[in-house]
């Protein structure tokens, strides 16, 4: 697999809830070898932004050559992307980072918050059963885009407003959820649980975690977790996890 850096031009952008954007760009030769659990690096245009934003692929359309990214808003870099318009360029590294190991057994999807659209490509690309369920803290996205896939939607929500009130965990046990194999994606807290629901269930899971990175390609170590064995780069019990992950088997790492 290759590593490209281009300057890919926005084919469009919309608001898909307070302070979450969905960008889609040309981006082929990312596009060609991406696969669901991946990030790329998008460049600011403002000189005292140094270093790139990783941002998980929502969406792989290889036959058109675009990525879709779905984001949020935190802060000055990704405040720049919202406000890029159709035809507009920006500069791209990717695909980053290993994807979801892929099975063809039973399998549930699980994402919160802004950990949700990687499950997107994800569903898209699994070739087996499949349940989603999506934890939201109010307001819901990607829903439609959701209900299009071949999986079983299922919905938890802070508020209680959409699905059950409570977290993934309570959705699962509320509509009797079954797989043998979970992919996950979200905050640390809802991870942690997982990876405690798994191991009670006797359950595979694969955990992608969101991390603040700096350089994204492994070189800087600011993005390490702790893993279970010592790590051949460092040398101690840690992982990159924008190089060895964002995807992990999740008795390899430790919270």
């Amino acid at each position: 697999m290759s590593l490209t850096k281009i300057t890919a031009k926005v084919v469009s952008q919309e608001k898909l809830a307070t302070d979450i954007y969905s960008l889609i760009i040309e981006a082929p030769t990312i596009a060609a070898d991406a696969k669901a659990g991946q990030f790329v690096s998008l460049y600011s245009k403002d000189g005292s932004t140094l270093l790139p934003r990783p941002i998980s692929l929502c969406e792989i359309k290889k036959s058109d050559g675009t990525i879709r990214l779905v984001y949020r808003v935190v802060g000055k870099g990704t405040k720049e992307f919202s406000m890029l318009n159709n035809g507009d360029e920006i500069d791209v590294l990717g695909p980053l980072g290993n994807g979801f190991d892929q099975k063809t057994s039973r399998a549930i999807l699980i994402g919160g918050g802004i950990g949700i659209p990687p499950m997107l490509e994800l569903a898209k690309e699994l070739q087996c059963e499949k349940s989603i369920v999506l934890g939201f803290r109010d307001a819901t996205f990607l829903l439609e885009d959701m209900n299009s896939t071949d999986g079983e939607v299922y919905i938890a929500s802070e508020d209680g407003k959409t699905g059950v009130m409570g977290t993934v965990i309570d959705a699962i046990k509320e509509y009797g959820v079954k797989g043998d194999v979970i992919y996950a994606c979200g905050p640390t807290p809802m991870l942690k649980a997982i990876k405690e629901y798994a191991n009670e269930n006797n359950i595979e899971a694969q955990l992608s975690l969101e991390e603040k990175m700096a350089c994204g390609i492994g070189a800087c170590l600011a993005c390490v977790c702790k893993s279970k064995e010592v790590d051949d780069h460092s040398h101690v019990k840690n992982k990159r996890i924008c190089k060895d992950g964002p995807v992990f088997d999740a008795n390899d790492i430790e919270f």
